[in-house]
């Protein structure tokens, strides 16, 4: 912050993407940016997303750096303060690449054997610090990505292949978190989102608003957190509603 920002200092709103501020990886609406750019006119802001930059960018375009005071990528494995990079961890370096291997190995096997409705590409997508791991595959139409997520939420087939997984790797050390409709994120325990936490820990007042805040869900760490200020929401359009209340009544 410079000396013309009047803002306080001790105060932050920490955002969550799917389902907080855009419906599950769709671009956010227009009444969206707009609020947010009124709420950081009034409040330091910031994002953390499970995804990479580009997909942040896909859904809040491509000056997503320049909405935010904070933009944390992939949980805060990338960080940015405004437009400078400040942090960047390598989930490579953490487990080594024959670690990573067999369970990229055992992954690919096991959605080979899952008999599911459909399969398409892409089934594991490596980030920077983390794996995302998606049982139809990234590659699926929207429409099959809501039809996968109706059916995942009968046969629990995320909930189930996370449990496989936890029993067959746990001396890795990782933790396993559902997010979105049809994937779920692999990454070394305590690369959640409060690992973002560190780089605002400055800041006196911390809020997240997420809305996969249930235990496994890819926001309930941050949201449990005791150095947050949890609010739940389902939709974007309550996420504005439950920020008004807070911050601009």
């Amino acid at each position: 912050m410079d000396a013309s920002d009047n803002r306080s200092p001790h105060v932050i709103a920490l955002f969550d993407v799917d389902g907080t501020l855009t419906k599950p990886r769709l671009a956010a609406t227009p009444e969206m940016l707009a609020f947010l750019k009124e709420l950081r006119s009034k409040i330091i802001i910031g994002m953390v997303g499970g995804s990479d930059l580009q997909k942040q960018k896909e859904q809040l375009g491509e000056g997503v750096l320049d909405m935010f005071d904070y933009t944390f990528s992939e949980n805060g494995l990338v960080a940015y303060k405004g437009d400078h990079l400040i942090a960047e961890a390598s989930i490579t370096a953490h487990l080594g690449e024959e670690r990573l291997q067999k369970l990229i190995n055992f992954v690919l096997h096991y959605i080979a054997d899952l008999d599911i409705p459909i399969k398409r590409g892409t089934f594991i997508e490596f980030r920077k610090g983390m794996l995302n791991v998606s049982p139809i595959g990234r590659n699926c139409s929207q429409k099959e990505r809501c039809e996968f997520e109706q059916y995942d939420s009968k046969s629990k087939i995320r909930e189930r292949f996370v449990a496989v997984l936890k029993e067959k790797f746990p001396e890795y050390g990782l933790t396993f978190s559902i997010g979105g409709q049809i994937s779920f994120d692999v990454f070394p325990t305590g690369w959640d989102k409060t690992y973002a936490l560190q780089f605002v820990d400055h800041i006196k007042e911390i809020h997240f608003f997420g809305d996969k805040t249930y235990e496994g869900g890819n926001d309930f760490e941050i949201y449990e957190s005791p150095r947050t200020i949890g609010h739940s929401v389902k939709t974007p359009d309550e996420t504005m509603s439950a920020c008004k209340a807070v911050f601009l009544s």
